[in-house]
């Protein structure tokens, strides 16, 4: 494309924007060094319209598990649209029948049936009702900083008053303890809980990881209470984290489990959530109870069987560890390098947070990597850790290329942070 075309499409595209879906987007886009235009993705690698290639690090917080444009996911989605795009709802539907079959067999224990819908805050809303409704108690424990979505349940269970505030008052019965503290846990979880609802590895929180033990002991504790266990694999799961499903790492079974994210395989929305059959026996009685015009419409489902099928058939769960580990070596010695910059690296597979000893510091460190073609951004909950979730299928040389354009970042900030600090008087 020539340079003044690409230019055009960049303007009218960010005027667009400001103009008519979201000025304050589009002013923090600018300032981020995002106000380019995203035109074609494969593999790992976005490529914006003056053709400019970025390593995707931000990963679409979780998305693109099996990289951009996955041939197989695409090639699935196109026979599908020859056939039947969406579902008339009144016959049997043979691509969902086949990613229920499947979903059975990845997800842990006996976790068996599946709700299909399109996105993760819907997946948590049927996951919410089904514990409900399957204990009869109204009370969720959830954990603060948690990071569930933003429709009402979804957000009462989140645990950041920022974004809950401006919507109160919001479902009731909701409680939120510290995360990683089982004490808190055993003191709050008792026979009115209907479910503790827990990201095995809290994301928007800050890239958490709690100790060896800590879903254990909630697995132990909700069974002693007749609570239900929902673990929100929604950007855990699928491979990223080294291990299918997170909860695999400490051989725990929840009850019920909710994907999306991944599970669409970075081409057509779609959430889930899959339950036991004792949790599943509460929608006996009205199988209508919940539905959704759009879930498990054909596309969705062949593109998820698709995405399931990559993720096991390029060995992206031991992908995810190898290079999880080449990457987190590589950022600790940036840490070791920078300690006054980087104050912690953390993670599982390639799920990695980098937290910065000082917030502002990410306002220099992220636009210096856009600039050097590295898509990051910061955890929504904790604004001082730098996420990088690249896809699974990302490269050693490219994740070489990240660690040298992150360390010439992490010095831009150092140098202005010293700089900042002279002014200041070293105070």
């Amino acid at each position: 494309m020539e340079n003044e075309t690409a230019k055009k499409i960049a303007e009218e595209t960010f005027q667009k924007t400001r103009d008519y879906h979201n000025p304050s987007l589009a002013r923090l886009l600018k300032m981020t060094g995002y106000d380019t235009v995203e035109w074609k993705a494969q593999g790992a690698v976005i490529t914006d319209v003056f053709g400019k290639e970025y390593i995707d690090c931000a990963g679409g917080y979780g998305v693109f598990n099996i990289g951009h444009s996955h041939p197989k996911v695409i090639k699935a989605v196109q026979e599908q649209l020859k056939k039947m795009s969406l579902s008339s709802k009144v016959f049997l539907n043979k691509p969902l029948a086949d990613l229920a079959e499947l979903m059975a067999k990845i997800t842990p224990g006996d976790l068996q049936y599946s709700f299909f819908c399109n996105s993760g805050a819907e997946a948590v809303e049927g996951a919410l009702k089904l514990a409900r409704l399957a204990t009869g108690r109204t009370k969720i424990i959830s954990t603060r900083n948690a990071f569930h979505g933003k429709t009402f349940g979804a957000l009462s269970a989140t645990g950041r008053d920022i974004y809950r505030d401006p919507f109160k008052p919001l479902v009731g019965d909701f409680i939120h303890v510290p995360f990683g503290d089982i004490m808190a846990m055993q003191k709050i979880v008792c026979e009115d809980t209907a479910a503790v609802i827990i990201e095995p590895i809290q994301g928007e929180g800050g890239i958490i990881v709690p100790s060896d033990d800590y879903l254990i002991k909630l697995r132990k504790i909700c069974d002693e209470s007749g609570a239900l266990l929902i673990a929100d694999e929604i950007q855990t799961g699928l491979g990223r984290t080294g291990k299918m499903f997170a909860v695999d790492h400490y051989g725990v079974v929840p009850d019920i489990i909710t994907l999306a994210k991944a599970l669409s395989g970075g081409i057509i929305p779609v959430g889930a959530f899959v339950g036991k059959p004792k949790v599943w026996d509460a929608f006996r009685s009205n199988p209508l109870i919940i539905t959704s015009t759009f879930g498990g419409n054909p596309l969705a489902c062949v593109a998820a069987k698709a995405a399931i099928e990559v993720v096991l058939e390029e060995n992206l769960c031991q992908r995810a560890i190898h290079l999880g580990n080449y990457l987190m070596a590589g950022l600790r010695d940036l840490q070791i390098s920078y300690p006054d910059i980087i104050s912690d690296v953390r993670g599982k597979g390639l799920m990695i947070g980098l937290e910065l000893a000082k917030e502002g510091l990410g306002g220099v460190v992220i636009p210096e990597m856009a600039r050097e073609g590295i898509t990051a951004v910061y955890t929504l909950n904790n604004p001082r850790v730098i996420r990088f979730e690249p896809p699974l299928v990302i490269t050693e040389d490219q994740i070489e290329k990240v660690l040298m354009i992150a360390e010439k970042a992490v010095k831009k900030a150092k140098t202005m942070y010293n700089r900042l600090f002279a002014l200041e008087g070293g105070n």
